[in-house]
């Protein structure tokens, strides 16, 4: 499986994930310019998430967590302000949330770490 297709499935594992938790789904793979990527963005009790999703088959580079690098928190963030402007909205609590995955035995293991960038 190559890289994007691999990207895109655990996309689409962390957007059911976040949706059987409650969470509504407002866009994915949100670009603002050459500035960066959002995967997912939602809400959930009144807050705006963004999510980055990381997945990993094996811990030949670390686990999914040590992908996430200032220059990313960086970018994820100008990003965001990008949708907010984008998008005219003001006045609303948002976070930044980082779902890993990781495939030990070929099954998902999904962890949601919340307000973690």
């Amino acid at each position: 499986m190559n890289r994007r297709k691999a990207g895109s499935q655990a996309e689409d594992q962390a957007v059911m994930f976040l949706e059987q938790a409650g969470y509504i789904i407002i866009k994915r793979n949100f670009t603002f310019g050459r500035i960066g990527e959002i995967d997912i963005i939602c809400k959930h009790e009144g807050i705006l998430i963004f999510v980055e999703v990381k997945a990993r088959m094996n811990h030949e580079y670390g686990p999914p967590e040590a992908s996430i690098t200032q220059k990313k928190v960086k970018a994820l963030k100008r990003a965001a302000e990008g949708y907010l402007y984008i998008n005219n909205i003001k006045d609303i609590p948002c976070r930044f949330d980082f779902i890993a995955i990781e495939y030990p035995e070929g099954i998902p293991v999904i962890r949601h770490l919340i307000n973690a960038l």
